[in-house]
Parts: C-alpha cells; sequence; structure tokens
C-alpha cells in the first residue's frame, strides 16, 4: 500500500510540474507568464487566428481564450494531464488562468496528493476556509470550495475540485490586475443597464419617424 502510494505520488509529480522549474514564482504556470499580451500567449499555444471572446468592451477590454492542449500540436507530453485552460486578459494583460486537469490523468490521487505536488513547485500550501469565484466562466459554479492556497503580495493560486465536472483544477490571477478587472466588470454592468433604456427610446423614435 505505501509503495502504491508513492508511485502515486510520483505521478503527481510529473503530471503537474512544469517542463523547467522557477523556483517558487507563483506568476508562472508552465510556460505562461501572468501579465503576458494575447499575442505572446497565442504564439505559445498555436493559436493562429486568435481565437478569443470579448467580455466587455467598456469601460476596459476584457478578453477570454480557452485552450485544449490535447488538441495542440504545439503541446507538449506533460500537457496530457490537462484538459483545459482557460485564459482571461484584462486590457490586452493576462491576468487569471483557470486551469481544469484531466480527471482520467489524476483518478486516485486524493486532495493531499495534489497538494503536495503541487507545493514541490510553489511551496507551502494553506488551507483557508474560502471561496473561489469565477466570474465569467460558465464551465463552473459561481464558486468553489477551496482546497489549499499558495500566495504572496502579488499573486495568488488556489487548488480547488469542481462539483460539476468532478476534476481538479487551479485558478491563480494577478491580484493587482483581479481587483482592476472586477472594478471594470461590474461597473460594465452598469453601463449595460444604463444603455437599455436609451436603446428602447431610440427604437420607439425610430419607429415614429418612420410613421
Amino acid at each position: 500500500m505505501k509503495i502504491m502510494r508513492c508511485v502515486v505520488v510520483s505521478l503527481a509529480l510529473i503530471l503537474l510540474s512544469a517542463s523547467s522549474v522557477h523556483g517558487q514564482d507563483l506568476s508562472k504556470y508552465r510556460n505562461f507568464s501572468l501579465g503576458m499580451s494575447l499575442v505572446e500567449l497565442s504564439n505559445q499555444v498555436d493559436l493562429k487566428p486568435l481565437q478569443t471572446k470579448l467580455v466587455h468592451k467598456r469601460p476596459a477590454v476584457i478578453q477570454e481564450l480557452t485552450w485544449w492542449p490535447r488538441e495542440s500540436s504545439g503541446s507538449s507530453l506533460q500537457a496530457d494531464s490537462v484538459w483545459q485552460v482557460f485564459f482571461t486578459f484584462y486590457k490586452g494583460e493576462l491576468y487569471r488562468i483557470v486551469v481544469t486537469y484531466d480527471r482520467h490523468a489524476t483518478q486516485g490521487l486524493t486532495a493531499e496528493d495534489m497538494v503536495q505536488a503541487i507545493s514541490a513547485k510553489y511551496g507551502t500550501a494553506t488551507t483557508p476556509d474560502a471561496q473561489v469565484s469565477f466570474p465569467t466562466n460558465e464551465l463552473y459554479r459561481s464558486t468553489e470550495k477551496v482546497i489549499a492556497r499558495w500566495e504572496d503580495s502579488q499573486y495568488s493560486i488556489s487548488l480547488f475540485r469542481s462539483s460539476l465536472l468532478n476534476a481538479f483544477g487551479l485558478v491563480m490571477f494577478s491580484k493587482r490586475l483581479d481587483g482592476q478587472a472586477e472594478a471594470a466588470m461590474a461597473d460594465a454592468v452598469k453601463l449595460d443597464g444604463q444603455a437599455d433604456p436609451q436603446k428602447e427610446i431610440a427604437r420607439q423614435k425610430k419607429e415614429a419617424d418612420n410613421l
């Protein structure tokens, strides 16, 4: 039993570690860095043309990009443990990454195994009684319980288990940009609400003019 557990943990380390370890740099996941541009990321994942979704246009441009490593010709073998990576950009800067692991690749791994594997790269984890939110990603519930967290003054990484997908995942973001993006999205909702009555007035005026 002990040997089997060692094998499982070793497999987790192989599946979850990056191809090159950058110490305890919480701004990086594999070869992706928070703050990188949309063009830089697109070149890495071989997505041409850019397959982005515009979430909000004002007061700030917020875009999303979804990547399935198994479908990418430039993906490494280590990325096979990852089912999907979801990138979000604020004013052209990558500020949030949501990683969903393939549940078959991590089958047999406990939450403790995952924490141990990820801690090998990012250092000691904490276990806060907290939730992590998904403001734009419809693949998850609005919030999920945090299993473990790695953070410093600038960045945050949270391990969770999706209650819908029954799969482990990571959410990592720049605290500075995430705060700015959250405020911009709240303002966008207000602006959309103000625009709707104006659109209705314009529509009625157009109909009256036509008559």
